[in-house]
């Protein structure tokens, strides 16, 4: 039950009236014209008396022209309660005829008028608005329940949940429990219960506009046997939150108690937790001065109230000690033979890197302890750069752990929090020896060139500590705030673009390139390694699936063109499938994939070879460019159009290549004589330089030669030969200098089909460190100067 109070024109707490005189009234006694109350949020009810707040002026002038004359105010209730200015529209039909009995002028200019119901009336109809509202009435009477005995028996329900409710209800003041009891007339029951309802302004207004009092009675005892509910469920709440609230306040006096107790009797409630610590500490093997930080620091947590929030902080500290590997070390496997055969087992190729592992494990089996090395494996997607430290892991007998790096931003991933700060943990160098148990894993730091910087630091700068032989024999761990040895560690990282690193952390790393495969290459790595991984994968057996090596060619050449493997693992994945289908689908027992089948399976062919009918066409030449993924042959187009002598360059060219366009123009018209260009030419034409796939951004030193060789054909209307690819960077003097990426490159021209490469004089030291069967299939020209280039390129 409700006993909000409200602002104008609306009530307080309503109580039973005690004046005589409740019967009904004649229509005799009512005045004609009868002033209108306009009352917002509540209903007055007949015999209830509440106090009034009136701020309004068309109220307060009802009021007073009410007490000036019999105190007689007709009051109705607003439909809605944002009208300010209401009008006989907004105000309900039913209402309540009331009389005053006090008025109290506040100092604010409002008034507070104490009004007691007396009987229910209809407006028949306003009389005026101004200055105040008034109009004509009838009064209404209840009328008599049909069932006696049914009325008086809900009666007594109203009665005895009314009692329910008021015990429950810690609004209602205690004298309503004597109100219930002194009331005997229904009607006034029924009012007062109604008044003191929290429902619904709407519906203590049906309530007020039902005549029949069994009818009224049964509405009444519906809302406040719903109300009751209400006020049980908050007790049951209330009651189970103080309960709650108490079992709480108690365990903590008897915790509080027991501690004492403990004190005196010198008994710590966690002395088996610590007991357990002791006892690994007393097994570990460790460094003398880890060995006094924990003995410190047990010491403490042993002061320490388990309460407090440090306890667990210190708790957990001490654990991270205890488990981290500080001198548990694995036996190295000095088989060189053995682990020779495990490195060409697990992946074809990358001689230079299985040499590297096998001379350090040479020198550490005769020298019994040193340094491990710090490797760094640099080289285009897909070539196996972080398969490649699994294998190696595996030989050497060692544990594996890898640490991506991709994306890393802040310095305390790899140094670790300090210990003071909320949720400290420590960095991902020390929790991945912690995982892996062992002080002398084979350590793989993904992705080193793709490090990033924030505000939080620069991670990159972090990890000069870690790949530092010299210095990571003390890496320093803010959460430990130890000395870590990593000097036993094999680290190897990998990246993609040696630019990108830090030149310092450069500095540190044995660097290792690892170029592209050949095709023969991938040919031997499909055939050793991925097919039969995926057949495994997709659940087929080798005498369910065939594929020739015919097919094998066609996928390398038609549907894949990358340095590494990764695309062609996907391409045989898409044949698996296919083959998959067929044996579930009971369409064939076996399955041979032939190269015909391959459009059907893996769509049209991705890549074409250059058919080179183009290079009958002067202007156009091949060159050789390195790229991140490996190297890419480069077309240079020139054509010649009337105009002013000109140059034009597109094809979303960087400085330098721009810069190479010019230098190649300036040496042709210097020279043109020398190749038989007439000056009216360079001078009357335009000349414009295209490299295709304008979207590709294009940058770097090595299409010098490949822009003059285009110029040249232009100019002197003569063709390059066909399947001729070049790299090499000019000077205006007419020298060719070197450029770097030269396997790649290479590796690249026989992808594509060319047979001819030429190259600077200085780079065939370069060619020399290449493998016989990544030339297999090419002619090396070398060249010193740009008369060389021309006299060799031109046909």
């Amino acid at each position: 039950m409700d006993n909000r109070g409200f602002d104008d024109e609306q009530e307080l707490f309503p109580f039973i009236g005690t004046e005589e005189g409740d019967e009904e009234m004649d229509a005799g006694d009512l005045p004609a014209t009868l002033p209108i109350l306009a009352l917002k949020n509540s209903v007055l009810f007949p015999t209830i008396v509440i106090p009034i707040n009136i701020g309004r002026d068309r109220s307060i002038k009802a009021i007073n022209q009410a007490s000036e004359t019999d105190k007689w105010v007709a009051v109705f209730s607003q439909r809605d309660l944002k009208v300010e200015d209401p009008t006989g529209e907004d105000l309900y039909e039913v209402g309540t005829l009331a009389r005053i009995l006090k008025m109290l002028r506040m100092p604010d200019g409002s008034l507070t008028a104490v009004l007691r119901g007396r009987q229910r009336v209809r407006r028949k109809r306003m009389l005026q608005t101004q200055p105040y509202l008034s109009g004509e009435v009838e009064l209404l009477s209840y009328k008599p329940a049909v069932d006696p005995l049914t009325f008086k028996a809900t009666m007594d329900s109203v009665r005895d949940n009314a009692r329910r409710a008021v015990e429950l209800s810690p609004n209602i003041p205690t004298e309503a429990q004597m109100m219930l009891d002194n009331i005997e007339v229904p009607s006034h029951l029924l009012n007062f219960i109604s008044s003191n309802l929290s429902g619904d302004m709407n519906i203590k207004q049906e309530i007020l506009e039902t005549a029949d009092l069994g009818v009224k009675a049964e509405r009444v005892l519906t809302e406040l046997q719903q109300e009751l509910h209400i006020l049980e469920l908050r007790d049951q709440i209330e009651n189970k939150t103080r309960g709650d609230i108490e079992e709480q306040q108690r365990q903590y006096f008897l915790n509080q108690q027991m501690k004492a107790i403990q004190e005196e009797l010198g008994d710590n409630p966690n002395r088996e937790a610590i007991e357990q610590l002791e006892k690994r500490a007393i097994e570990k093997v460790w460094p003398e001065e880890v060995g006094k930080v924990f003995a410190r620091e047990i010491t403490r947590l042993k002061r320490m109230n388990p309460q407090v929030a440090e306890y667990s902080v210190q708790l957990s500290y001490l654990e991270i000690l205890l488990d981290l590997p500080w001198s548990d070390y694995t036996e190295d496997n000095f088989d060189l033979k053995a682990v020779a055969k495990v490195l060409d087992d697990d992946h074809y190729g990358l001689e230079k890197v299985k040499d590297r592992i096998l001379s350090h494990l040479a020198v550490l089996k005769l020298k019994g302890d040193m340094k491990a090395p710090i490797l760094l494996l640099l080289g285009p997607p897909g070539v196996g750069k972080t398969s490649l430290g699994k294998s190696v892991a595996e030989a050497l007998g060692r544990k594996y752990v890898r640490m991506s790096l991709g994306g890393l931003h802040d310095e305390s991933e790899v140094r670790g929090h300090r210990k003071t700060y909320i949720g400290a943990m420590p960095g991902r160098i020390v929790q991945s020896l912690k995982k892996v148990q062992s002080s002398n894993p084979v350590f793989i730091l993904d992705e080193i060139d793709k490090v990033g910087q924030s505000h939080r630091g620069d991670p990159s700068s972090a990890l000069l500590e870690v790949l530092d032989p010299e210095q990571n024999s003390a890496f320093h761990d803010n959460y430990l705030d130890l000395d870590v040895d990593l000097s036993k560690v094999m680290f190897i990282a990998t990246a993609n673009d040696f630019q990108t690193i830090q030149p310092a952390l450069r500095d540190r790393m044995e660097i290792i390139n690892l170029s592209g495969y050949s095709a023969e290459e991938k040919l031997e790595i499909a055939k050793r390694h991925l097919l039969p991984r995926q057949r495994e994968e997709h659940g087929l057996k080798a005498k369910q699936l065939k594929i020739p090596v015919t097919t094998l060619k066609k996928v390398i050449s038609g549907y894949t063109r990358e340095s590494g493997v990764r695309s062609l693992n996907r391409e045989i994945g898409g044949l698996m499938r296919y083959a998959a289908k067929q044996i579930a689908m009971e369409n064939a027992e076996k399955v041979e994939i032939m190269p015909e089948l391959l459009e059907e399976i893996l769509g049209p062919v991705k890549f074409e070879r250059e058919p080179y009918r183009v290079g009958k066409l002067p202007g156009i030449a091949v060159g050789l460019a390195w790229t991140q993924v490996g190297g890419e042959i480069l077309y240079v187009e020139a054509s010649l159009s009337p105009g002013k002598g000109g140059l034009e360059q597109t094809g979303n060219l960087g400085q330098v290549m721009k810069e190479s366009a010019i230098t190649a123009r300036s040496y042709l018209k210097a020279n043109a004589k020398t190749y038989g260009i007439k000056q009216e030419d360079i001078k009357d034409q335009d000349l414009h330089i295209h490299v295709p796939e304008g979207a590709t951004p294009k940058d770097g030193p090595s299409a010098g030669i490949t822009m003059l060789s285009a110029m040249a054909s232009a100019y002197t209307g003569r063709s390059i030969k066909p399947y001729l690819a070049m790299s090499g960077e000019i000077t205006l003097r007419g020298r060719v200098l070197p450029v770097g990426g030269i396997k790649e490159k290479l590796l690249a021209a026989r992808r594509a089909g060319m047979k001819i490469i030429m190259l600077s004089k200085l780079n065939e030291k370069n060619v020399r460190e290449i493998e016989d069967r990544y030339l297999k299939g090419l002619k090396i020209h070398y060249v010193e100067t740009m008369a060389e280039v021309l006299e060799f390129a031109l046909v």
